[in-house]
């Protein structure tokens, strides 16, 4: 009955697996091509504000390319993530591509954290010589200005979908903190330019290096959880014993749980059950995956149905193991 059981899990889940990455392709055409507009336009923003920023000597602008150049990652990555949502797994990569999202993201949020040394270090330099810091203002406002409209125009192309597609929804977000970077970068070269304070060059630079700062760290806190298979935000293992132990009337308990997620909203279990009577396990399992679906939104499940004893004791499953 054990080996039975455990097959028809791996086959429900393998059936669900194959399906799944269809059902999400039919809404992706759309937010691929927005995705696809936003990444071009921010990567030809960046490039044009790291010019300007060199031609006009202002670290403000450099700070935004900075941030632009965050965008432009995180654009790149939720594009790639749109088209390998509809890969199929393969026999090397038997649950899909979806983690390269959370590879990738980890690795641009340790990149935030070096691009944000680096404006911090050359705006305290700055503030030490400001007698000597020349900025062309006018050069400064147009190409802040420029990356203003840009921003805008990105952020209500992307906000239709935004509200439907997490993965837009989250490049939407870093668009929006961009913009507040060239809303920046604009009030600087207009003060500089009226009163000649060339200290708000370097000190608007640091509040939009604390924007970069900010969501590095929300990235690299959510990407580094993921890959260390912790438990998705808002699951609670040993309440889940607890729960799927009253799934069905069969089920005596429910122990050795682990739960993790792949990659956003892609999140997996495996669990043992001991039942009383090893006749009603089909009834048992099908209670159990039906719970998971509904109540916790696991939709790939290994459930293990155990005999008279959990056969892994020695193994540390004793019901006292928490992931």
């Amino acid at each position: 009955m054990h080996d039975h059981v455990h097959d028809h899990v791996h086959d429900h889940d393998h059936d669900h697996d194959h399906a799944h990455p269809h059902g999400h392709a039919h809404g992706h055409g759309g937010s691929s091509r927005k995705l696809l507009l936003a990444l071009l336009l921010t990567t030809a923003m960046m490039v044009v504000e790291v010019v300007g920023s060199v031609w006009s000597g202002s670290l403000a602008l450099l700070a935004d390319a900075g941030h632009m150049l965050v965008d432009t990652l995180a654009l790149l990555l939720a594009f790639v993530s749109a088209w390998l949502a509809t890969k199929p797994a393969d026999d090397r990569r038997s649950y899909g591509y979806a983690r390269l999202e959370v590879l990738a993201g980890f690795v641009n949020a340790l990149t935030q954290f070096v691009l944000v040394g680096f404006i911090v270090w050359e705006a305290v330099n700055r503030l030490m010589r400001l007698e000597e810091v020349h900025i062309l203002s006018g050069v400064m406002l147009w190409v802040a200005a420029v990356g203003l409209l840009v921003n805008l125009f990105v952020l209500r192309s992307l906000h239709g979908h935004a509200h439907d597609d997490m993965n837009v929804g989250a490049a939407a977000l870093h668009v929006m903190g961009d913009l507040l970077g060239s809303v920046a970068a604009v009030a600087a070269a207009l003060l500089i330019g009226w009163l000649g304070w060339t200290w708000t060059d370097p000190v608007l630079s640091l509040l939009v290096s604390l924007l970069i700062l900010a969501s590095a760290w929300r990235l690299l806190r959510r990407s580094s959880h993921i890959l260390l298979e912790g438990v998705p935000e808002g699951l609670d293992p040993a309440e889940m014993e607890a729960t799927l132990g009253q799934a069905d009337g069969a089920i005596r308990g429910v122990h050795h749980l682990h739960v993790w997620q792949l990659a956003s909203g892609s999140r997996m279990a495996t669990l043992h059950a001991e039942l009383h009577d090893q006749r009603a396990a089909a009834r048992a399992l099908d209670a159990i995956k039906h719970l998971l679906r509904q109540r916790y939104d696991i939709r790939h499940a290994t459930v293990q149905i155990d005999p008279e004893r959990c056969p892994d004791e020695h193994g540390g499953c004793t019901g006292h193991e928490r992931h």
